[in-house]
């Protein structure tokens, strides 16, 4: 079976089409404020003056949960698997997850993340590693 997929509208194309490229963008509004995910007006002030911003990749971790039971048949296979809240440095937050760590064993509040894109059914997903892992 195959995963839910995600919901491509006119305002968060551009958000998929960057990481198709290998990069992470948020959307960063007039009045200073920057999120994620992707909406047609800014949280903060409800303004329609947004841009997007290209992240420099690198995260920390705030908190995350471990699967062990799936509540949808398609994640069965990935059983345990991780969904972690991640700030982006640029202040952002999204739900992912934190690869090479699928089982939480070795995540820590506040550790250092880098983007990991990762395709799912052609899908390119923003995913996470530890920084670590990615260091000589």
């Amino acid at each position: 079976m195959n995963k839910p997929l995600p919901v491509i509208t006119t305002v968060s194309a551009p958000y998929w089409q960057s990481l198709e490229q290998g990069v992470l963008c948020y959307q960063h509004c007039a009045c200073g404020h920057r999120w994620l995910p992707p909406r047609p007006e800014c949280p903060a002030c409800l303004g329609s003056d947004w841009k997007w911003a290209r992240a420099c990749g690198r995260a920390r971790l705030v908190s995350w949960v471990v699967y062990h039971t799936a509540y949808h048949e398609a994640f069965a296979a990935e059983l345990p698997y991780n969904v972690s809240l991640v700030e982006l440095e640029e202040g952002p937050r999204l739900i992912s997850n934190v690869i090479g760590c699928a089982d939480g064993r070795g995540l820590k509040a506040e550790m250092a993340l880098e983007l990991a894109v990762e395709y799912e059914q052609s899908v390119a997903l923003a995913r996470f590693r530890p920084a670590a892992a990615v260091q000589p």
